[in-house]
């Protein structure tokens, strides 16, 4: 084989190379996209449900939800981050929950709001659905990860501003 011909198969490789990379680059922004999707649609529909407006993604919240999820990799806690934004955290057994699931476990728990009150019914949890709704939060940022020794996923929404403050309603 002749230098030219060498040169030809080198740059076929590359090429190849770099369609596979960008191939692999493409599926993975895909999915991401798909989860952002899964994380946000039922959030803003339930802040729709109250005229509250939409959530907006913001890549700053995603990396800190990021930073923290990896955290939880290791043990798989369900254990707030205590950092500067409103926060949502869900655990479940196995590998296959998904965005949705996270965020349908969370609005689900609106059943049990009572807006007059400003508490939830019968000592149930709703704390989750008031932060979702949180009338001054614009921005919300979240992540999914696979824990360590297949214990399950840990999944995390960020929100800013942050809400829950006590005495406060939430719209």
């Amino acid at each position: 084989m002749g230098f030219p011909e060498a040169t030809s198969m080198m740059l076929v490789f590359f090429l190849s190379l770099l369609m596979s990379s960008s191939n692999a680059i493409q599926h993975t922004r895909s999915r991401s996209h798909n989860a952002i999707k899964q994380f946000v649609t039922l959030q803003n529909r339930a802040r729709a449900a109250i005229r509250m407006p939409p959530l907006a993604w913001d890549p700053q919240l995603a990396r800190y939800a990021s930073m923290y999820a990896r955290q939880r990799r290791q043990d798989c806690l369900l254990k707030h981050s205590n950092g500067p934004y409103g926060e949502n955290i869900f655990w479940g057994s196995g590998s296959r929950w998904n965005p949705s699931q996270a965020a349908a476990t969370w609005v689900s728990e609106g059943r049990w709001y009572n807006h007059q009150l400003n508490s939830c019914d019968g000592g149930k949890e709703c704390g989750h659905y008031t932060q979702i709704v949180w009338k001054r939060s614009r921005r919300i940022g979240c992540a999914r990860v696979t824990c360590f020794g297949g214990r399950g996923v840990f999944m995390i929404c960020n929100y800013d501003p942050p809400g829950n403050y006590v005495g406060e309603k939430p719209y």
